[in-house]
């Protein structure tokens, strides 16, 4: 076993590094090293083919991506904000289950886990706004993925999620506050997506690029 005096642990996050120093694992020293994406994969891509495919042409497009959609992802949040939606915006939600596909409302598009990044990129870099509205991310892999692609988000202030965003890259709204995003997508949308999209690529490159 490692000596204790050598242990050194590392955390992904400022929150979750708050949660261990709460814990029985505080008197070991410890560094935050955040999460690392490829931001020579997750970059701008073309994504006309992806807008015809799916038919969605000039439409404002709110992204949600997670590898398995649950409560604790925010999923019952993306139906409730479904509800307010104006004709021209539209939900996508990456990742989910047939059966759960099977019983979205007219207003939001499911799609099945993707392991093709190229495609996966492309979904981030053809929405309008990427989404996180999970309350429970020791970080919040799809928010900085987004960033990448040059695509703004908004996340709920809950564990890791409100440290990976600034005032040019998005919005950080209260868990469940349906109202609070629908003025944070009237925002973006006034001031447009190429507004953020500079600042979202440099952070991403910045602080959260793997090498």
């Amino acid at each position: 076993s490692i000596p204790s005096e050598r242990m050194v642990l590392a955390v992904v996050s400022h929150w979750l590094d708050s949660v261990i120093g709460d814990s029985f694992l505080k008197e070991f020293p410890r560094k935050v090293i955040y999460n690392g994406i490829d931001t020579k994969k997750f970059s701008p891509k073309d994504s006309i083919e992806l807008r015809n495919r799916f038919g969605i042409k000039g439409r404002i497009i709110l992204l949600g991506v997670a590898t398995n959609w649950s409560q604790r992802k925010g999923l019952a949040d993306y139906l409730k904000l479904s509800k307010i939606l104006r004709d021209d915006e539209i939900i996508i939600l990456v990742g989910l289950r047939n059966d759960q596909i099977r019983n979205l409302p007219r207003n939001v598009i499911g799609v099945e886990r993707t392991e093709d990044v190229d495609e996966l990129a492309s979904f981030y870099s053809m929405a309008d706004i990427v989404c996180n509205f999970s309350v429970e991310e020791t970080f919040g892999l799809t928010t900085v993925e987004g960033f990448a692609c040059g695509t703004p988000g908004i996340v709920y202030n809950c564990t890791a999620s409100p440290e990976l965003i600034s005032s040019d890259t998005g919005f950080i709204v209260e868990a469940g506050d349906i109202e609070g995003i629908r003025i944070a997508i009237d925002t973006i949308r006034n001031r447009g997506k190429a507004s953020y999209s500079s600042a979202c690529r440099e952070r991403a490159v910045k602080m959260f690029n793997k090498d």
